[in-house]
């Protein structure tokens, strides 16, 4: 006779494996609301099944056959005529099934639906539904931007031959094509009465930087101020010299206003902001929010910032500002990431690099290969090159074994290049210390920089010419891309070195094999989407990225560009009526978990 089993108790969630079905009932028409709620809550709660000798099979089609039962009874109290978000023209001109029945055949697909179609959520129905939910979110995105863009900034620039010219006279180089395209789309933002809401990208090396000085100077002209904001306060410093190096022999003035400006300087230039006799002040984003008040600021850029957004414009609104705003990035933002994180922004994209610049060689290379990597350095360095040696720890860690910065800092001194200067530089030293270190190695008096990934955003040292990443297989496509980008900024060949330990996982396989494959980062963005999925690119609580519920972004990406294209046309068109934009301020308040749309 068979054992008889123990007593389980499990936790089943018998509404996960039908969670994306069952979402499209959230749309129903408001006085239907309390009714569905009942209905979904009582599927989607949590029981604790309590069985003696019950198979899985068979608790497997009980479960199914529940659903399937509520479900039935869902739709049976859903009326014929439920809300209808989409205009009927809209509709009808991307042929689209009706609400109603995309919510039926969704969950109960005819006979002759392709079994193919309905697991890629290719039927129409399911491509009614992912629309309507893209279209719903980009809707709200177009409102924010046109209620943002009825409200006029106080100052408009205008551009003549004099502005032009002196544009022109602080050109390092000639532009190239993307940077004239970028430039004229930016210039044409800000001679608008709208204030400019702007998303500059750029690979890294691309010269973002010139073009938002650019920029800069038509503002500065027409009696503006410009406050010019970097993420750390190496790449301030950095932005800093680089600037007041260029406008040197211009009428400008330029201050830096970081946390460790001394007190009394830090008084000297406020007062300066304050009076206009500063025409533009570069710092850390801390800048717009401490108490820095300005006699006329019209152009706010940000460098290197993966959201500026509400809360900062917020606070530029309180101090009755209305500047125009540039945010600008070297890491490549995926289009459809670009149409969530960034809706209510233009783009601008440089996908061209500046005149003499050659493409990085990238080497992918076990550890037990390093002797070749460090002979390698020591042939650049004798050339007169510099070169980064980057580790993902400072200190030593007995769970995970990686090199500890600090020691192989010590080991490539005292063993490697003895005849070099080696220096370290890491998060966790003081402010001055980090300046000296970065100074050096820019100057040229340091040849070998070991650092943490500190150097991975903005750092420019054209004379550097190798990049060793270890321990490369733990970085992220976007991190190892940046990491790349400090190299390759000089006019000789450059090299970046990715070394790896085994064992390491598929993916990190497949991200050092794309990172092999190409030095474009627009595809590397891409591939990275397709690799962790658009919650871990930015980290969904920290970015804009909405809470989907039938939507993929990756495998969606082509139906969210429609809906951004359809969504953007109608609030422009004026076609938006009450009642459609109560139910999108409901609904984004509902899912998207934001309290106002306008």
């Amino acid at each position: 006779m068979r054992a008889r089993q123990p007593i389980r108790v499990e936790r089943v969630d018998r509404h996960d494996s039908f969670r994306r079905e069952l979402q499209p009932f959230d749309v129903v028409e408001e006085h239907h609301r309390a009714d569905h709620r009942r209905i979904r809550d009582g599927l989607r709660r949590r029981r604790q099944i309590e069985h003696v000798g019950v198979g899985e099979d068979l608790l497997v089609r009980q479960i199914r056959h529940e659903q399937t039962v509520g479900v039935r009874q869902a739709l049976d109290q859903l009326p014929p005529d439920i809300f209808e978000p989409l205009p009927p023209g809209m509709r009808d001109r991307l042929g689209l099934v009706p609400r109603r029945v995309a919510v039926e055949e969704s969950h109960f697909p005819p006979n002759e639906a392709s079994v193919d179609e309905l697991n890629a959520f290719r039927t129409p129905p399911q491509q009614r539904l992912i629309f309507e939910e893209f279209f719903l979110f980009q809707l709200g995105h177009a409102w924010r931007r046109h209620e943002t863009s009825v409200e006029p900034k106080p100052w408009v620039p205008t551009v003549d031959d004099r502005i032009r010219q002196s544009a022109a006279s602080v050109l390092p180089f000639k532009l190239t094509p993307g940077q004239r395209q970028a430039v004229k789309e930016i210039v044409d933002d800000m001679r608008s009465p709208a204030p400019m809401h702007r998303l500059l990208q750029g690979d890294v090396g691309a010269g973002k930087t010139i073009v938002a000085l650019l920029a800069a100077i038509v503002a500065m002209e027409n009696g503006l101020q410009v406050a010019f904001m970097a993420p750390t306060e190496i790449l301030a410093n950095q932005h800093f010299s680089n600037i007041a190096r260029l406008l040197a022999s211009s009428r400008f003035r330029v201050d830096l206003l970081t946390g460790s400006t001394p007190g009394l300087h830090k008084h000297t230039v406020t007062s300066h902001i304050e009076r206009g006799s500063t025409h533009l002040v570069v710092g850390t984003h801390a800048l717009v929010q401490e108490a820095v008040t300005f006699h006329k600021l019209g152009l706010v850029i940000i460098d290197e910032q993966h959201r500026f957004g509400v809360e900062q414009r917020a606070t530029l609104r309180e101090k009755g500002l209305r500047p125009d705003v540039l945010l600008m990035t070297a890491t490549p933002i995926p289009r459809t990431l670009a149409l969530t994180d960034y809706s209510e922004l233009e783009v601008s994209k440089i996908t061209d690099l500046p005149p003499g610049r050659k493409p990085v060689r990238t080497l992918v290379k076990p550890e037990s290969r390093r002797d070749e990597v460090f002979a390698l350095i020591r042939e650049e360095l004798d050339r007169g090159r510099q070169a980064y040696v980057v580790y993902p720890l400072v200190e030593e860690s007995e769970k995970i074994d990686l090199r500890s910065a600090t020691e192989m800092a010590d080991h490539l001194q005292a063993e490697v290049f003895p005849a070099y200067r080696v220096a370290l530089l890491h998060g966790r030293l003081k402010q001055d210390a980090k300046d000296h270190v970065m100074q050096s190695f820019i100057a040229g008096h340091v040849q070998v920089l070991v650092s943490t990934t500190v150097v991975e955003v903005g750092v420019d040292v054209p004379n550097a010419s190798v990049m060793v990443v270890e321990h490369a297989e733990r970085f992220g496509l976007s991190q190892l891309h940046q990491l790349r980008g400090r190299v390759g900024r000089g006019a000789w060949e450059s090299y970046c070195v990715l070394l790896y330990q085994a064992p390491w996982t598929d993916d990190a396989r497949e991200r050092l094999k794309t990172m092999a494959s190409t030095t474009d980062g627009f595809v590397i963005a891409e591939r990275d989407l397709e690799l962790r999925g658009p919650g871990d690119v930015f980290g969904t609580r920290q970015s804009g990225l909405p809470k989907l519920r039938t939507g993929d972004l990756v495998r969606d990406r082509d139906i969210m560009e429609s809906a951004h294209h359809e969504a953007r046309r109608l609030v422009e068109e004026g076609g938006l009526s009450e009642e459609l934009r109560s139910f999108v301020q409901q609904r984004w308040q509902e899912q998207f978990g934001l309290i106002e749309v306008g």
